[in-house]
């Protein structure tokens, strides 16, 4: 960027730090060829000069604005107006404004009020970054690497004046965003008007106070850290609230209110009140960043490019335990936060999915305490003890949390909105829709049927009977959980038979559902009642161990706690009859669940046509079964898998596209694949891979490694996190020759 922007003549009015940076930042990359500065005190200006941070300075204001090409203004937000007056007569025709001021709604009306309301050539800008340090010397080039800069044009804003601005920024290696100017001014006074104020009354109660003495003596560091602001410019920080007055107020009448509640709470020694309030404070607190976009949770995903570069690998051994389920560990959450009482949870998967989902229902005012350690504690609230949310429930790239909550949602008294991220947004809506609107419930969907989705609270339900038009877990899950909210009785009816971990966990938590064939049934007026639920370890995780030890020779590994529901056990049948060397060992029965210990060791497989009725049964696991079928002797063909094309990316075109990069023949249809395996003299080449952003096309990818004779680079790899956030670890303990760029996959 800095070898493209020239900016010819600039004036920077205010040698503050944040001016200064900005100007020093520009300089020293060289976009700038003459810079002129003014400043009320004369030192400033003159050390300014010395520092080699301006060319020239005057204590005339006209003299330093006049022929400038940018002018910014970077003083505090009371002197704006008589700085605009000042400089009105003077500027060129062509003359581009902005400033760096926190409160953007009080700057729009000085410049509206000077300038005239239509005027467009000022852009408005707001820095969020400082220093404990102040004035000119304290200038750091550095100031705004990696830092967000808001933007907050108008509708009238100059599209040439406010590119020139995000240049001028974009050089200095500012993150921009851009907001309204009222979203602006209300989500600072959040979080960083309030937090200010606070600071600054709290240090003043305490200074009051006849102990003030012991109080300041013994200050710990808490205490330090959060009245650390309260040492900045009182002058600045007066002027930042009687501009923000009324954002500030309706941000501050707010917490008054919540703090009265929590008085109250410990008042009456009520342990659950000030639980849910201390752990919704610190998961706030874990994804401080997403605050100022007011997400509901953390979109981890899109804050790094990673890539993993798979090396060829040797055999894998060991015995280990692979993540929690990601279904169950979903239904947990869902379930315990519905339930009487207080359900414990082991084994929970820490994955990006399982936390929206938790999350989601924080935020609908259920306490849960963790995870730590794959162990959660849930305050249930019972079947209509959820809350109205703040905001739309961010689920980030969860299907599951998106399809299952409609069904949730379309029974409450509140209306809901649920979003995600890029991938999710593209993926179908309608199938979950349709029967709900059968149901009685009002649900709106974007454009096609994607999300986000809306559901109307308050909607009378009316128990149907539904035939499944294709078989879906989740489709089955949303309307058996609206279920519980119709009036009589709901069933579905499956054409396959697919997961039945909520039918299972609605039994553990004590509500009656009726399995009956391929029809499952349950009457509305029950309740849910808190249970203890163990984790079972995600079979859909193991698979890509179950794969990597039967492709690469030599292996022999065990894996632990693996949950072998008989809708989830397709990967198992799929390689045992490709000619894979798996026993299932220590079946036992847990929380409802059946889980085994799975020992795999190297075999020659052989290509198969995969039975339509195992392609249900393995749904999620056919991006490692691409893999085994391409170690494979002869050829393997895949059919009735059309739902592989509607994941979180298509799945068939990303992994037959894959393979073909790596030197396999493969070739995709409508509903599958056909793959022509190179056998065992065979391997994998080197090449570059395409992860559409899917967690399972990479991790599928880098267990391709183990039969590789080149490195495999696989690019857009932090969606992993979403079911498998140790996998790198894992995977290079057990052999993998797996490491990871450009940031951490752990």
């Amino acid at each position: 960027m800095s070898g493209k922007l020239l900016i010819p003549r600039v004036a920077v009015i205010g040698l503050g730090l944040i001016g200064c940076s900005w100007i020093k930042g520009l300089r020293v990359r060289g976009c700038l060829e003459e810079v002129r500065g003014y400043d009320r005190n004369l030192d400033s200006m003159q050390l300014a000069l010395s520092e080699g941070l301006i060319d020239a300075y005057s204590e005339n204001i006209a003299d330093v604005v006049r022929d400038a090409d940018l002018i910014i203004i970077s003083v505090p937000i009371m002197a704006v107006k008589s700085v605009l007056e000042a400089v009105r007569d003077h500027i060129s025709e062509t003359a581009v404004l902005t400033d760096v001021g926190s409160v953007k709604g009080a700057v729009a009306s000085d410049v509206a009020a000077i300038l005239g309301a239509n005027f467009s050539r000022f852009v408005l800008g707001h820095p969020i970054a400082g220093s404990e340090k102040s004035g000119v010397m304290a200038a750091n080039e550095h100031l705004y690497v990696h830092h967000k800069v808001i933007i907050t044009p108008q509708d009238h804003t100059d599209k040439n004046a406010l590119a020139l601005v995000r240049s001028a920024w974009q050089a200095v290696g500012a993150d921009l965003e851009h907001m309204s100017v009222d979203h602006h001014d209300e989500v600072l006074a959040a979080t960083s008007h309030l937090p200010h104020l606070l600071a600054y009354s709290l240090v003043d109660t305490l200074a009051n106070s006849h102990e003030n003495k012991e109080i300041f003596n013994y200050a710990a560091g808490g205490f330090r850290d959060f009245t650390r602001i309260a040492a900045s410019s009182p002058v600045m920080w007066r002027d930042i609230f009687a501009a923000n007055k009324d954002h500030l107020l309706k941000t501050l009448d707010l917490f008054s209110h919540d703090l009265s509640s929590l008085r109250a709470a410990v008042e009456q020694g009520d342990a659950t009140t000030l639980m849910g309030v201390l752990t919704r404070a610190k998961a706030a607190r874990d994804h401080f960043s997403k605050i100022l976009a007011r997400r509901a949770y953390v979109e981890p995903m899109k804050t790094a490019s990673i890539s993993y570069i798979a090396n060829p690998g040797k055999a894998l051994s060991g015995s280990f335990r692979v993540p929690g389920d990601k279904s169950i560990s979903h239904r947990s959450i869902m379930l315990g936060s519905l339930a009487n009482g207080t359900t414990e949870v082991t084994g929970f998967l820490e994955g990006e999915d399982s936390l929206a989902t938790l999350q989601a229902f924080r935020d609908m005012g259920v306490v849960i305490e963790g995870p730590h350690r794959g162990r959660v504690t849930i305050h249930g609230v019972g079947l209509h003890g959820l809350q109205s949310p703040p905001n739309a429930l961010y689920l980030g790239n969860s299907g599951t949390s998106m399809r299952l909550l409609a069904g949730l949602m379309a029974g409450q008294s509140f209306d809901v909105e649920m979003s995600g991220d890029e991938s999710l947004s593209k993926r179908p809506m309608g199938r979950v829709a349709d029967p709900l609107a059968l149901m009685g419930a009002i649900v709106d969907t974007a454009e096609g049927g994607r999300p986000p989705l809306k559901v109307k609270g308050g909607s009378d339900l009316k128990g149907i009977h539904y035939d499944l038009p294709m078989a879906s877990a989740q489709v089955k899950s949303c309307v058996l959980l609206a279920g519980l909210y119709a009036e009589g009785e709901t069933s579905v009816t499956e054409p396959a038979p697919t997961r039945d971990h909520t039918e299972r966990m609605l039994r553990g938590f004590g509500y009656d559902v009726i399995t009956e064939g391929n029809k499952v049934t349950l009457r509305s007026g029950g309740e849910l009642t808190a249970t203890e639920i163990d984790v079972p370890s995600d079979i859909s995780s193991a698979a890509f161990f179950m794969v990597g030890a039967s492709i690469m020779p030599g292996s022999d590994i065990t894996l632990e706690h693996v949950g072998i529901n008989p809708t989830r056990v397709g990967v198992i049948n799929i390689l045992r009859a490709m000619g894979g060397n798996i026993d299932v060992l220590n079946e036992r029965e847990v929380g409802g669940e059946p889980v085994a210990d799975i020992r795999i060791r190297s075999a020659q497989l052989k290509g198969i046509h995969i039975p339509e009725d195992q392609v249900p049964l393995a749904i999620d696991e056919f991006p490692a079964i691409f893999i085994a079928a391409a170690c494979a002797d002869g050829e393997t063909v895949l059919t009735g898998a059309e739902e592989l094309r509607v994941k979180e990316s298509d799945r068939i075109q990303a992994m037959v596209d894959g393979l073909v990069t790596l030197g396999v023949n493969a070739v995709g249809t409508e509903d599958g694949a056909v793959i022509q395996g190179f056998g065992s003299e065979g391997s994998f080449g080197g090449g570059e891979i395409d992860s559409q952003h899917d967690h399972r096309i990479a991790m599928s990818f880098a267990m391709a490694s183990l039969r590789g004779s080149a490195p495999i680079v696989v690019r857009d790899c932090a969606n992993v996190a979403t079911s498998f956030p140790s996998f790198v670890e894992l995977s290079t303990t057990a052999g993998l020759e797996l490491v990871v760029e450009g940031g951490d996959c752990e």
